[in-house]
């Protein structure tokens, strides 16, 4: 992609989901994931209504009247968007590739994440770390996310989740809000997520083609293995093997749903061909 169609690509994203984060997204965001407590702000006379444990006892005697001390809440987060950059995620059948879908759903949060102040940071994965952005805050940080979730080319085709979550772990230090949007056609992380679980508020988003759940009966077909690159002839009539890939996928749906679930994690599952606008502002209502 030439620079010229890249950024035209980019801007057409940051309109669409911008607007998506302004309008939708935005209060939600705010009242879904709090800041790291109160902070002091100020004192004022005391209001009919007010909180009694919040009085100022000290400025009360000064001035002989009740005054009250008044808290905001410390607002500034810090947003990790974690994104597989494995060959999987580059299947779809039906309009948009998963790739399409991670940027759009990446770009959304980024930005209702900006619009409340936060930093945003971003960690693109195979079986290994490919790029690390440390979180920074601002609109020209957010589109460089979104250029390089466009643009990124992958070393490797394999995924390993729990080598991206112990990247993170050493990262960041402190509590951060994590988003891991992956197809998870992975397995072994279930331990690694549990830690990292008790640092940070971790969702997953998973990111599917409903054409993955089953292998239709169309005879003898040449299949390429997205990660490993290895040609295959598989013959789709015998049931057997449609079974045995059915039972394939459904466990590492499972194993994703367990995974998180156990460990105290949020799970969005988002297909392609659905409104992911719909199942992120379902998942900030039912969490709010």
């Amino acid at each position: 992609m030439d620079t010229k169609e890249l950024l035209k690509k980019v801007r057409k994203i940051e309109i669409k989901t911008r607007r998506l984060s302004d309008h939708i997204f935005g209060g939600e965001y705010h009242s879904t994931f709090k800041g790291r407590g109160m902070t002091f702000s100020e004192v004022r006379q005391y209001q009919f209504g007010d909180d009694v444990r919040n009085i100022d006892w000290n400025v009360t005697a000064r001035y002989n009247e009740p005054y009250v001390k008044v808290f905001e809440e410390e607002r500034e987060l810090t947003m990790m968007l974690m994104a597989d950059v494995s060959g999987s995620k580059l299947f779809g059948t039906k309009n948009q590739f998963k790739d399409e879908i991670v940027t759009e759903i990446a770009a959304t949060l980024a930005f209702s994440a900006t619009q409340n102040n936060d930093k945003i940071g971003l960690i693109l994965f195979s079986d290994d770390i490919e790029l690390y952005i440390p979180p920074k805050k601002g609109r020209s940080h957010v589109l460089r996310i979104i250029r390089e979730l466009l643009e990124f080319k992958p070393k490797s085709k394999n995924t390993d989740i729990a080598q991206a979550l112990k990247f993170l772990s050493n990262v960041m230090k402190k509590k951060a809000i994590v988003f891991v949007l992956s197809d998870f056609i992975a397995d072994d992380y279930k331990q690694t997520l549990k830690i990292a679980s008790g640092r940070h508020d971790i969702t997953g988003i998973r990111i599917y083609d409903k054409h993955e759940e089953t292998i239709p009966n169309v005879g003898m077909v040449q299949m390429e293995d997205e990660e490993t690159g290895e040609l295959l002839l598989v013959n789709t009539a015998s049931k057997k093997v449609r079974q045995n890939y059915g039972k394939f996928y459904n466990d590492k749906v499972d194993y994703f749903k367990d995974s998180f679930t156990k460990s105290g994690a949020g799970t969005i599952d988002c297909r392609v061909d659905e409104s992911y606008v719909k199942k992120l502002l379902g998942y900030f209502k039912r969490r709010g």
